[in-house]
């Protein structure tokens, strides 16, 4: 059975106005120009793109902190801008470059976040101990959050966000403030949750690894425009090839055959790459040993987002 879209978004667009002078018309800048997609029940969506190409002031207009300069904005169904407490109770953030209120604990910070969505008060106390322990911030959970590390306030910020088990999480850059460990272990836990509760994600990050770990699609954003949607396979097998990489002490004959068969290589010294589809590698490593022609290792580089996001970053719109 075919999923339904828990948001829809459509020819959304953001313009803020700037002050040229006294004398000079004022004119508008556009972040966000005409964008148009879903996010389906339970899905993971990533949101790529260079910095300034409109991917927090998307996120903001989606939580209400902005308004839009036009377009639609539809959760479950029902428009934004006229069921909006009523949405936001199915919908939350969190967010590296977000604070929460610095004088209050932890504990306290949490407890009021989770009235807000009126979860009783013996369950509340269950969820601020069962996240803040997964996080390792437990022994933590009385201390003013003003003095937590920004890599601390990420973990109590996921815990927020996780806590109250909604339906829609919008994460903008979660795991920006984190050791390499701990990001790894917070995209993990993202994941659990989201299939475990079914919530449907909407990732915005410049962690390619994260992006791919997580989504199940990805939108791409460049000046304010969506130019590509796809899986982080699809987009990352659009820009390059598999890269299959025979070390040996005389490349040539690979080389010549490679060179007989078309296909795309490169050699050095004691090494030749060849490019080639994947689906193709099994057949050429067959067709190398019947032709007698040897290596003394291979490695193989399949290309991944970050080749994409490489390769669109110096592309022009």
């Amino acid at each position: 059975m075919k999923r339904p879209s828990v948001l829809e978004v459509h020819n959304l667009v953001k313009q803020f106005p700037v002050k040229r002078s006294i004398t000079s018309q004022d004119k508008v800048i556009t972040i966000v120009n005409g964008m148009s997609f879903n996010l389906i029940e339970g899905e993971a969506l990533g949101v790529l793109g260079p910095n300034g190409a409109g991917k927090t002031t998307l996120i903001k207009m989606l939580l209400s902190v902005l308004t839009p300069t036009s377009g639609t904005i539809t959760y479950f169904g029902k428009n934004f801008f006229t069921h909006r407490s009523a949405i936001l109770e199915r919908v939350s953030f969190a967010s590296s470059y977000v604070k929460l209120p610095a004088r209050l604990t932890v504990r306290t910070n949490l407890d009021i976040y989770a009235q807000l969505y009126g979860i009783p008060s013996q369950e509340r106390a269950q969820r601020i101990e069962k996240y803040l322990k997964f996080f390792g911030m437990w022994n933590l959970a009385d201390r003013e959050t003003g003095v937590l590390s920004s890599g601390q306030m990420t973990r109590v910020m996921l815990a927020k966000a996780f806590m109250s088990q909604p339906k829609i999480i919008l994460l903008d850059e979660p795991t920006a403030s984190l050791d390499p460990d701990s990001a790894l272990e917070a995209r993990t836990f993202i994941k659990e949750q989201q299939k475990e509760h079914g919530i449907a994600l909407l990732l915005t990050s410049h962690t390619m690894e994260e992006v791919t770990q997580i989504c199940d699609r990805v939108l791409v954003i460049k000046q304010g425009n969506i130019i590509a949607n796809d899986t982080p396979r699809n987009l990352a097998f659009s820009v390059a090839r598999t890269r299959v990489i025979f070390t040996t002490e005389d490349p040539s004959a690979l080389a010549s055959y490679a060179q007989m068969q078309g296909l795309i290589f490169h050699t050095s010294e004691k090494s030749i790459i060849v490019e080639i589809d994947e689906q193709g590698i099994a057949g050429l490593l067959a067709e190398l040993a019947v032709q007698g022609i040897t290596y003394t290792q291979i490695a193989i580089h399949s290309p991944n987002l970050n080749d994409y996001f490489l390769s669109i970053a110096k592309e022009s719109v």
